[in-house]
């Protein structure tokens, strides 16, 4: 019996991925779990694996596809089995239905949504009539042939637009096609400035064109971080909140450290230390470790957080889990397991989906302050800045110290109370 294969939902937010570059051919042996194609979404690259052995059957989707969640990719069969090729169908995903639902609700027009009889379609392609325009008044909105012949009547009826001879010189010279050019003279009459207004429009055109040196497709994980942060500003309402943390103390706590953990082949970073206070800071407010799904602020059990690396093509979240559970040297092994995988290219489903809040750092770039924006369904994420020598007064004195500049993005209706205090990390 044939299986058919199902584009999965990877983590609860995923709605679709592109089907980026087929492992098998149709005709190929398989077996169960063998890689069949490579899947981009909005968080990772992964490979859809074989649910069973047997025959490549069909392939439902071409490379660089969009797929839908729950949508055929494709049909396995048993050997020696010959499937038919399946019409594709489209299982609703938890968050796309409601979406699907509404495209469902609007009733379609035109041509696409109406039959047309086999004589219509002919006397149309014909006289050059586009049958989209046209309403059908056969059964069920057919357009007959009746209804085409009015649609050529109704244009042979229509006035002719009267052109200045000079401007239809001018048009002839300049390759302007006057069925584009709005006439301002009596009964919209094309006169002379009309065409060169519309010489000025393409010359100005072209000049912009001639301008680019280069156009570069928005397209793969820079298209999609890019819908997601649109999507993430137009659909909540955020507040950031900046402040400054001494981070004199951590900075030694780090160094002294760095002799401990050479047995270990690691050396301390600031991250080890600030994603440990974040873990302790979660458990202390739990309404920051949450998402936001249908109206409801849904609490997690499982403090995970997600790092924002930044790779060639855009920027990749792994997602360090039950960081409240792990001690500091077992924090900075996993962010260095992850940040291996990230190299690699080798990051799975479970290391980028689950995470409740996420801490992304810019310091490396100089960065004193800027805005992070929150990954849905998240409902808050740390920015953090360059730590730098400052002057400021401890005990009555100017001291130097280092601060560092840590940013919370919130969205303001998920915030509980006390959530606005500030955050102290001990180590």
């Amino acid at each position: 019996m044939a299986t058919n294969v199902l584009l999965p939902q990877w983590g609860m937010n995923m709605e679709d991925g592109t089907l980026t570059r087929w492992l098998v051919n149709e005709g190929d042996e398989i077996a169960e779990g063998q890689p069949l194609v490579e899947v981009e979404t909005a968080k990772i690259n992964s490979e859809l694996e074989s649910p069973a052995s047997g025959v490549v059957s069909h392939i439902m989707a071409a490379e660089g596809s969009l797929v839908k969640v729950g949508e055929l990719v494709a049909v396995i069969g048993e050997p020696g089995e010959n499937p038919p090729r399946p019409e594709p169908k489209a299982a609703p995903s938890p968050i796309g239905a409601r979406r699907r639902q509404r495209q469902r609700d609007v009733r379609p027009t035109g041509a696409a949504a109406s039959q047309v009889t086999p004589v219509a379609r002919r006397l149309a392609r014909d006289n050059g009539i586009d049958l989209d325009g046209i309403s059908g008044t056969g059964p069920r909105g057919r357009i007959t042939e009746q209804d085409v012949r009015a649609a050529i009547d109704a244009r042979q009826s229509r006035p002719q637009v009267q052109v200045v001879p000079r401007a239809r010189m001018l048009a002839r010279q300049e390759d302007i096609d006057l069925t584009d050019v709005a006439g301002s003279g009596p009964n919209g009459r094309i006169t002379v400035v009309d065409v060169e207004r519309a010489i000025a429009e393409r010359d100005a055109v072209a000049a912009r064109a001639d301008a680019v040196g280069e156009v570069v497709p928005l397209t793969g994980l820079r298209k999609i971080i890019a819908d997601r942060m649109t999507m993430s500003v137009s659909t909540m309402a955020q507040v950031t909140l900046t402040t400054e943390a001494d981070v004199t103390e951590l900075l030694n706590l780090r160094e002294s450290l760095v002799s401990e953990w050479r047995p270990h082949r690691i050396r301390p970073l600031d991250l080890d230390f600030i994603i440990a206070a974040v873990a302790w800071a979660l458990k202390a407010h739990p309404r920051l470790n949450a998402h936001l799904v249908d109206g409801n602020v849904l609490l997690l059990k499982e403090v995970n957080i997600g790092l924002a690396v930044a790779v060639p093509d855009g920027l990749v979240v792994p997602v360090l889990r039950g960081a409240d559970s792990l001690d500091l040297l077992g924090i900075a092994r996993q962010i260095r397991t992850l940040a291996d995988k990230t190299r690699k290219n080798a990051l799975g489903v479970d290391d980028m989906t689950g995470a409740g809040f996420t801490v992304t750092a810019l310091s490396n770039y100089d960065i004193d302050v800027f805005t992070p924006i929150i990954d849905p369904p998240q409902v808050a994420i740390l920015g953090l800045g360059r730590a730098i020598e400052k002057p400021v007064v401890v005990d009555g004195e100017i001291v130097v110290r280092v601060d560092d500049a840590l940013e919370r993005h919130l969205r303001p209706s998920c915030l509980g109370r006390g959530a606005g205090r500030r955050v102290h990390a001990h180590s």
